[in-house]
C-alpha cells in the first residue's frame, strides 16, 4: 500500500508532460476512471489532463501523503495534502481506489476535505 500511495503522489507531482504520461500509464489501467467534485474523466489522457490542471491551478505546490492508509481486497483509501513543500496544507483530500488484478488502479473516487477559498 505504501508503494502505491508513493507512486500515486509522485504522479500528481510530475510536472513534465511526457514523464507524467508514463507515470499515469504505469499506475492506471487503460480504461481507468477518476472522479472527484471537480472532474470526471477516463483513460490515461483524461487522468493526465486532470493532474496537469491541478498543477496549473496551484503552481509550485506539492502533493504529499496524508495520515490515513487502509486497504482490503482490491480497495484502498488514503488521505493526501497539497501545499508548499514542508508547509501547512492548503488542501486535504481523501481518495478511494479500486485496483485491477495486475495491481494498477482501475478507479479513483476522490473527496475534498479542505479546499482553499
Amino acid at each position: 500500500m505504501n508503494e502505491l500511495v508513493t507512486r500515486y503522489v509522485a504522479a500528481w507531482n510530475e510536472t513534465g508532460a511526457e514523464e507524467r504520461a508514463k507515470a499515469v500509464a504505469a499506475l492506471w489501467t487503460e480504461d481507468a476512471t477518476y472522479t472527484d467534485p471537480l472532474a470526471q474523466v477516463s483513460g490515461h489522457e483524461g487522468i493526465a489532463a486532470v493532474i496537469a490542471g491541478a498543477q496549473g491551478m496551484f503552481p509550485g505546490l506539492v502533493f504529499t501523503a496524508g495520515e490515513v492508509f487502509d486497504a482490503h481486497n482490491d480497495i484502498a483509501r488514503f488521505t493526501w495534502h497539497l501545499g508548499a513543500e514542508g508547509g501547512e496544507p492548503l488542501a486535504i483530500g481523501f481518495d478511494v481506489v479500486e485496483l485491477a488484478e495486475d495491481g494498477r488502479i482501475r478507479r479513483v473516487l476522490g473527496f475534498l476535505d479542505k479546499v482553499p477559498a
